[in-house]
């Protein structure tokens, strides 16, 4: 019964986007035809205004996708709704100017606004109501979980937050006999599979394959170079390619130029919030207004990082390299404010300019940090493959306190994928980012599952 219902998944979720989709429209279609179709210079036809309202849905489509407005039962109401949100501001934004352009002179925005209120209203209510319906229609997975340490353990109070999709209902150790723990996989919809040997994560991946079971894999950074790998036959063996070395010269070429093009741009309207950001910095205690400290970039090259300072004058003193922490009582009050909305990290739009930053890529990270998380991961420095960004995946999509670890795997999904089309949608994420922060993951209880005892270090055996 469960495996027919979740034939149809696809489907219901697909014919309820349709439906906001054309709800969203025809809101859009009401209020041009009513307040702006006939206020233009040269009126449109019947035709002209079908195109109009065809290129607003578009519009309204592709911000959804890359902000997850659609992704009904995969994120929390909350989340989907800002991300319906900033999605529907966006795109009213656009299609203002649009308008003002067609009809060659600013045309009065009120329209706009109101459309915008009842827009945000209908995305509310489908919210609640399509949520309520697919939950109804699929309840939670119930899953067992497969650990190897103590890793596991944060997984499991993630996943447990999400108790409308995911509960776990059995856990087991992998030293248990391999009967034991097929007999328990066969008992529930899916397992989880986290922390454990290669050959016997295949093993157990295997198995649930076999008997059309979910499998929700931790991945190793290997899997995640694998997932980069290209599709070659040598005659009839196949063959997965993985090339190992970041970007190719036309992908760098193609970046550089987005890099100059997009910081110049972003300059302007930044411009304002950065005068008024270094007045607030210097009126609160005098101190400087830029700080820059040293990083790493591509292929490990230092460079110097601009930042607005959001910490006392000398705040690392003693010579020691010490991470921020959110609750940090080095940070004023003034670098409270711009750090919660990414303001402090503006100037390095200059950073980009010269060469030492993309506006996508992972986090600069310190020399001395990098040093210390390589002891632990030795992988750490893969994620030098690619310039250092202003922004990043890891940073979209992690909370403040997502585990190095964690974004080292994301920030190598980053570079295994690589594409404008992410750089730009990761961009979008940023913007909701900075006004919706993600927050913490809760405290993790180490004990959960098994003893503190085992490094970041994979396990590969």
């Amino acid at each position: 019964m469960n495996k027919n219902r979740d034939l149809y998944k696809r489907f219901v979720t697909f014919i309820s986007a349709m439906l906001l989709l054309g709800i969203l429209t025809g809101i859009f279609a009401f209020v041009w035809y009513k307040n702006y179709s006939e206020q233009i210079v040269l009126p449109y036809y019947r035709r002209g205004n079908w195109v109009l309202i065809a290129i607003y849905c578009l519009l309204v489509w592709l911000f959804f996708r890359a902000y997850g407005g659609f992704k009904l039962g995969y994120l929390k109401k909350t989340d989907m709704f800002y991300a319906q949100m900033i999605s529907m501001i966006c795109v009213n934004v656009v299609s203002y100017f649009v308008i003002s352009l067609i009809g060659r002179r600013f045309m009065h925005v009120t329209p706009v606004m109101y459309m915008t209120c009842i827009d945000l209203g209908a995305i509310a209510i489908w919210t609640l109501l399509a949520g309520k319906i697919y939950f109804m229609m699929y309840p939670p997975r119930k899953l067992v979980i497969i650990y190897g340490s103590h890793q596991a353990a944060s997984l499991v109070l993630k996943m447990s937050q999400r108790v409308d999709k995911y509960m776990i209902c059995e856990s087991i150790s992998i030293n248990e006999p391999e009967e034991k723990v097929k007999e328990l996989i066969m008992k529930y919809e899916g397992a989880i599979v986290c922390d454990i040997p290669a050959e016997q994560r295949n093993d157990y991946l295997k198995f649930c394959f076999e008997h059309s079971k979910r499998a929700y894999i931790a991945p190793k950074i290997s899997d995640i170079i694998i997932r980069g790998a290209d599709d070659i036959r040598l005659f009839d063996t196949p063959l997965l390619l993985c090339r190992n070395y970041g970007l190719d010269f036309e992908q760098q070429l193609v970046k550089r130029i987005f890099d100059i093009v997009f910081s110049l741009i972003a300059l302007v309207p930044a411009a304002p919030f950065m005068l008024i950001s270094a007045i607030a910095v210097k009126l609160y205690d005098r101190g400087p207004v830029f700080y820059k400290q040293k990083r790493l970039t591509l292929n490990g090259r230092e460079f110097y990082v601009y930042k607005f300072r959001s910490m006392i004058v000398d705040a690392e003193k003693d010579g020691k390299p010490r991470l921020a922490s959110e609750e940090d009582d080095r940070i004023t009050p003034v670098g409270k404010i711009l750090r919660k909305f990414r303001v402090d990290e503006f100037p390095q739009l200059l950073n980009i300019l010269k060469g030492d930053m993309s506006v996508v890529g992972p986090r600069p990270e310190r020399p001395e940090l990098t040093e210390e998380y390589k002891k632990e991961m030795p992988e750490f420095g893969f994620r030098l493959k690619v310039k250092a960004g202003l922004t990043g995946y890891a940073q979209v999509t992690g909370a403040y306190d997502t585990t190095p670890y964690d974004k080292l795997k994301m920030d190598l999904m980053y570079i295994e994928n690589y594409s404008i089309r992410l750089d730009l949608q990761i961009i979008l994420m940023t913007i909701k980012t900075m006004f919706f922060p993600p927050k913490n993951n809760a405290e993790t209880t180490e004990n959960l599952l098994m003893p503190k005892g085992t490094n970041q270090k994979e396990d590969t055996k």
